[in-house]
């Protein structure tokens, strides 16, 4: 699996430990994690957690990558642009407990995590324990069991109602403000990054019109 981690302009001075403690988890399960930053508050791309989540939507609906990370102060905005968008599924997650549930049950490829609010002593443990128990293991197996049948499909039932509620993304990002997103792929390992994952090629032949 590809797992990209993004951060907004907020929070980037946990760019480095959130990215470490998520390849300390992932990578001995043969996942791959790509950095899309920010980096340093000084970085010349200046995401928002808007623009987290148009970042994230390009990456998921071109199949750059499998698995979105992302967050802001309190992970609800990223949560909530996240969302906005199609092909991303993105739940709000604050310890292990939320991260399990939400793999098992609602079966999404995204999370959006609170990297301020209540971020205090032991955080990097939470975060481990939260990286553990979202990829251990196949997603969407349901909890409880005796609840598989029913929430598996209503998952069904939540994928064909938000096929049907949008766009296709390129004709979303054309309507977009076009300086916003060309400021959500501007950092620094984008276009490496992209260009090396994208697997849509509509999608990468606009979005390199951009860059």
């Amino acid at each position: 699996m590809k797992i990209a981690l993004i951060n907004e302009n907020s929070q980037v001075g946990k760019n480095e430990l959130i990215f470490s403690t998520l390849k300390s988890v992932v990578e001995p399960m043969g996942h791959t994690v790509f950095n899309y930053g920010m980096y340093a508050s000084t970085d010349q791309a200046q995401l928002t957690y808007v623009q987290n989540g148009i970042l994230a939507a390009i990456l998921l609906n071109s199949k750059s990558v499998d698995y979105v990370i992302t967050g802001c102060g309190t992970g609800e905005g990223a949560m909530l642009a996240c969302n906005s968008f199609p092909g991303v599924l993105c739940g709000h997650v604050e310890d292990p407990s939320d991260a399990f549930m939400f793999a098992q049950i609602n079966d999404g490829n995204a999370i959006a995590l609170p990297f301020a609010k209540g971020f205090g002593w032991g955080a990097e443990l939470n975060l481990q324990y939260i990286f553990e128990k979202l990829f251990s293991g196949k997603s969407g197996q349901g909890y409880p069991l005796d609840r598989v049948i029913p929430e598996q499909r209503n998952k069904k039932i939540l994928d064909v109602v938000r096929e049907t509620a949008f766009y296709d993304l390129v004709t979303i990002l054309k309507n977009l403000d076009q300086d916003l997103v060309k400021g959500a792929i501007s950092g620094e390992h984008f276009k490496e990054y992209f260009n090396a994952n994208c697997q849509d090629v509509k999608i990468k032949e606009y979005i390199n019109t951009l860059i």
